[in-house]
């Protein structure tokens, strides 16, 4: 799997060369994902997860919109940069990680990062951490202080503080409001 992560298209390949990079990466992604969904979930989550951060590295180079021609990162980097994010949120993430995972110097990386993605580096990854903790919400019925932990916030109340920034309301509001897997159940009954 982290053979597949570390999969980026080079600047020097060929339009066509970086086109079937990308597709036979993501086949591989969906295969692997397909294969392990009765068995291991959590393998499978990890693949799909891989094969979007590919195709939206590769959405984005198409595009041009983070493309080094406007001044932000290559795709390549952006790419990287967002699956070590994903792969370490339980952890405490610094600009130097990033950084070294761009290939950059911190300074340089965190303005190009911004450029590239409209958000600093931090910025980015408190809204993974969000995002995580709401599919967390949704998924699983732990307790908000196990969520607030396993995404990288450093307890319950920082979790609640930013989610409450981010969303108008308290995560557990939300929750009650979106519901948890065993409330849904006991609905439908």
């Amino acid at each position: 799997m982290e053979a597949l992560q570390a999969i980026a298209p080079e600047p020097g390949f060929a339009a066509e060369q970086q086109f079937q990079l990308v597709a036979n990466s993501l086949a591989r992604l969906l295969e692997i994902a397909r294969r392990e969904f009765e068995r291991d979930q959590e393998a499978a989550k990890a693949s799909l997860i891989t094969a979007s951060h590919i195709l939206q590295a590769e959405i984005d180079r198409c595009s041009g919109a983070n493309s080094s021609a406007t001044g932000g990162l290559a795709a390549w980097q952006i790419f990287r940069v967002r699956a070590y994010i994903d792969s370490n949120l339980h952890r405490t993430i610094h600009i130097r990680d990033l950084s070294t995972v761009a290939r950059r110097s911190p300074a340089h990386f965190s303005r190009k990062f911004k450029l590239a993605v409209g958000v600093s580096p931090h910025a980015f990854v408190v809204r993974r951490r969000l995002e995580r903790a709401c599919h967390l919400m949704m998924t699983s019925a732990a307790a908000l202080s196990e969520i607030a932990l396993s995404v990288g916030f450093s307890d319950q109340a920082h979790l609640c503080r930013l989610f409450r920034q981010a969303f108008g309301q308290s995560p557990a509001n939300w929750r009650r409001e979106h519901g948890t897997p065993d409330e849904i159940a006991a609905r439908t009954g």
